[in-house]
């Protein structure tokens, strides 16, 4: 029998859950800042991408690609940057944001600039209510 997964407690602090994707749990970042996306595969002690076997690296390739697209989709983005850092939170995972001209950290990198703006409660409840729809159709059509 395996160990249910099990999500670091910083990002479980951080995110609210939008769906579950083939191999991830899809998180949205509690920053209005960004429309933020958050893929940790539902494996527990994954550190590093190289961790992932080659047919969980495809899977999570291509719950990236939905993710963007979806966040280009919903919120008109004119990039979105894609990133696993976890030099702050060890549990693999990546990140998805959406990227805008006039955004806070334009056209450098999200990190480090300014503090987060959690959300109204009501902007999250909207929020996350579209992503799940979107991801869930795009996950189910694919």
């Amino acid at each position: 029998m395996t160990d249910p997964f099990r999500l670091h407690p910083q990002l479980a602090a951080d995110t609210d859950l939008v769906t579950e994707g083939p191999l991830s749990r899809i998180l949205m970042m509690n920053d209005a800042r960004y429309p933020w996306l958050v893929l940790v595969p539902r494996r527990n002690d994954l550190v590093d991408y190289d961790d992932l076997t080659a047919d969980e690296r495809e899977m999570l390739g291509h719950e990236c690609a939905e993710t963007s697209k979806t966040l280009k989709r919903l919120f008109n983005a004119n990039k979105t940057n894609v990133a696993m850092l976890g030099n702050m939170v060890p549990q693999l995972h990546c990140h998805v944001v959406a990227r805008f001209p006039d955004d806070p950290a334009w056209p450098g990198p999200i990190w480090g600039v300014g503090q987060s703006l959690p959300f109204r409660e009501d902007d999250a409840r909207d929020r996350l209510s579209a992503l799940r729809a979107d991801l869930i159709s795009a996950f189910r059509h694919n």
